[in-house]
């Protein structure tokens, strides 16, 4: 991977996090993932994240809740016929989350969000998305653990396109592995 473009996501989630109380801040993850499909392009980044302290349709064990995400991530791929191997992705995704109770034996959850994102480049390897944004919808899977639920070890496949605002929409397909801490 181009080190100057770890080296902005690094600095990005470090100022991300700088400019809000620590306190405002419920959750840090670290995502790791490849591309699904005719792509090859790895994915490094950081998520923050704010519960929205809410609980809905609680039955039993189990209650809807959400959080806001913001992140940023690095692409790494071939140069491709673009020419282009490392973008820069930022994002800000609500989440919906259906989740078991922490207190119980096994507090697993589903969550499903969708978000915008906003990218450094156009196009990256084999793929021109025309425009430099594009919407991402992610459903996924995970298990909260140790002490109080405090860590997350995640599944994500996400989607990201641009929805056809630009004159080519080929999309792309992420599966992810996402690792959380909750303060």
């Amino acid at each position: 991977m181009n080190h100057r473009v770890l080296r902005a996501v690094v600095a990005a989630v470090a100022l991300a996090g700088a400019a809000l109380p620590a306190a405002a801040i419920d959750r840090v993850a670290f995502e790791i993932g490849t591309s699904a499909g005719d792509a090859n392009v790895d994915r490094y980044g950081a998520n923050l994240a704010w519960d929205w302290g809410v609980e809905w349709f609680k039955t039993g064990n189990w209650a809807l809740t959400g959080y806001w995400e913001v992140g940023v991530n690095a692409w790494d791929a071939d140069p491709g016929r673009t020419g282009t191997e490392t973008l820069v992705d930022g994002h800000i995704t609500p989440v919906f989350r259906w989740q078991r109770a922490v207190s119980t034996p096994l507090p697993v959850f589903l969550e499903f969000g969708v978000g915008a994102h906003g990218h450094s480049e156009s196009e990256i390897e084999d793929k021109d998305f025309d425009v430099p944004f594009s919407f991402g919808s992610h459903i996924g899977g995970g298990l909260r653990f140790g002490e109080g639920g405090r860590y997350e070890l995640m599944y994500r496949f996400q989607h990201l396109s641009n929805a056809s605002i630009g004159d080519k929409n080929p999309g792309i397909n992420f599966h992810l592995i996402n690792i959380g801490y909750r303060f």
